[in-house]
């Protein structure tokens, strides 16, 4: 268990550090900034890459409402739950305080004004979207999210190819919706920059939690009891 948890923590590091350090530092980089769909993109590899890297040790969920997602859809047992969610948030806060230390080296750097990559809705949403948009967004593409993870990886599904699809998925869902959240479909990611910009994302950080664990958990009880193959 000690293994599989610190492939957790790990991958989660990975994801927050690649992820919200490509937004931080990369995607408003004066004329060769990568834009929101680097970003999208970043994320995807992050998952992509630590899932060949540490998959085979932990499961490679990397966000909580992954796990509990996969708890739904019957691939993963309850009483490790709690435990890969501490890791995972653990993790993401690791991540977090390393690319603050990196973007606070650039004269002006303003954590709070910057909003380090966090997750809003309302006048924090990158486009201005609802509250109500924010909600629906969270829970669908999670929900999708869980059924690429868990089809993917079926025991009937191409064998090797699950973290080009989860990776893909990933990456498709922040080109949706990053103008609307800032994308979260992962608490872990959400907490990790909210603390550090330390205002407005703390006040809307339920929402990341909330929806995203809803959203997992429908994708788990979809997949499990309305498409997978019994036998």
């Amino acid at each position: 268990m000690f293994r599989k948890l610190a492939a957790e923590f790990f991958g989660t590091f990975w994801l927050v550090f690649g992820g919200c350090g490509s937004a931080v530092l990369a995607a408003a980089y004066p004329q060769l900034g990568i834009g929101f769909a680097g970003v999208a993109l970043a994320f995807g590899l992050t998952v992509l890459t630590m899932a060949y890297a540490v998959g085979h040790i932990s499961g490679g969920h990397f966000n909580p409402a992954v796990t509990l997602g996969l708890w739904a859809g019957g691939r993963f047992a309850a009483k490790d739950v709690i435990g890969y969610i501490v890791a995972q948030v653990i993790g993401g806060i690791a991540a977090a305080a390393v690319l603050y230390v990196i973007a606070s080296g650039k004269a002006g750097f303003d954590v709070a004004a910057s909003g380090f990559a966090s997750n809003g809705f309302g006048e924090h949403s990158p486009d201005n979207y609802s509250m109500l948009s924010a909600i629906v967004i969270e829970i669908v593409l999670t929900c999708g999210f869980l059924m690429v993870i868990l089809g993917s990886t079926d025991k009937f599904a191409p064998a090797g190819f699950a973290p080009i699809a989860i990776g893909l998925a990933l990456t498709l869902i922040h080109l949706i919706s990053i103008p609307v959240t800032n994308t979260s479909v992962n608490p872990a990611r959400s907490t990790a920059v909210a603390i550090f910009q330390g205002g407005w994302a703390l006040q809307q950080l339920w929402l990341f939690w909330v929806m995203p664990i809803v959203g997992g958990i429908l994708g788990g009880f979809i997949y499990r009891n309305l498409l997978e193959k019994r036998s």
